[in-house]
């Protein structure tokens, strides 16, 4: 099987490509960039996650070697005798139609594509594609997150369904079937409750160290929703609110006014350094709002 990964150099992309490449089930992994350039710096940055994790004891040179054989880099058009697509580009509608556009007059029948969207309708998505379309949702960080959100849209046919279903739990994850629902089921859940923290900081409830305290000593979580909201990312944060506003029209749904301006200024969590925490050189964090 050769699977085909949209999105090299992003953090899903790259760790999805990782999940596949670890698999026995799957000979060659095509890591697709915008230009070849940006394909090689994702398996490059593959390489450097191996490297790490043999640092750690926690992989061989034999078992690294293996997986970074079986992948390959290019563009877009490497991806025509790839047996299953999966994209993981920005969460913007108007991209991922583009891209399976494009991946509908290059790539063979057969060809199933699977979408790493978070949060938009798969029907939307695949409304004009001539491939069957599927969500196939990944949980940041890949290798290590056990989950794996499987969406059907209104016209995905039955076999493609039961195809993922045994693609996930043969490369070792646990798939969860989700009705098309705007955020499906994590995210439905998950993004409100960073969103609703970020309102508790704005109106001022409490400071941000309070809130996230409040959470793991109250509610036994292992991290609070603010520092969730800095790993997960605050710009896809505020997208994923967005599409479950625009879908819903519920005020429930409605961005926290802080977060957008959060993202405005490019301070988007531990991606750029800086979010409702600072993460400074030594690991260390410290929260915005103590300096």
């Amino acid at each position: 099987m050769k699977v085909g990964i949209i999105g090299s150099t992003g953090t899903m992309g790259n760790g999805i490509a990782q999940v596949f490449a670890a698999a026995e089930c799957v000979d060659a992994v095509f890591l697709s960039g915008t230009t070849k350039e940006r394909a090689e710096k994702g398996k490059a940055m593959i390489d450097k996650t191996y490297k790490k994790r043999m640092a750690r004891g926690k992989l061989s040179l034999e078992a690294a070697n293996w997986m970074l054989e079986k992948i390959e880099t290019g563009t877009l058009e490497g991806c025509a005798d790839c047996d299953i697509i999966v994209e993981s580009a920005l969460e913007d509608i108007d991209l991922k139609k583009k891209i399976f556009t494009q991946l509908d007059e290059l790539c063979k029948e057969d060809c199933i594509f699977a979408t790493n969207t978070s949060s938009i309708s798969i029907t939307k998505i695949s409304n004009g594609i001539n491939h069957p379309v599927i969500g196939m949702h990944f949980f940041n960080p890949a290798p290590a997150m056990k989950l794996v959100e499987i969406i059907a849209g209104y016209n995905t046919p039955q076999d493609v369904i039961d195809k993922i279903d045994r693609l996930a739990k043969d490369i070792g994850k646990t798939p969860v079937h989700v009705g098309e629902a705007a955020g499906f089921v994590v995210n439905n859940l998950l993004i409100p409750m960073i969103n609703s923290a970020a309102f508790l900081k704005m109106e001022g409830v409490s400071d941000i160290k309070g809130i996230d305290d409040a959470m793991k000593l109250g509610a036994n979580h292992p991290m609070g929703p603010l520092e969730l909201g800095d790993l997960v990312g605050l710009d896809i944060c505020l997208t994923i609110m967005r599409v479950m506003f625009d879908e819903t029209k519920d005020s429930k749904y409605r961005p926290c006014p802080l977060l957008t301006k959060m993202v405005r200024a490019g301070d988007l969590g531990r991606k750029t350094g800086k979010g409702f925490y600072i993460y400074n050189e030594d690991g260390s964090k410290t929260p915005v709002d103590a300096i």
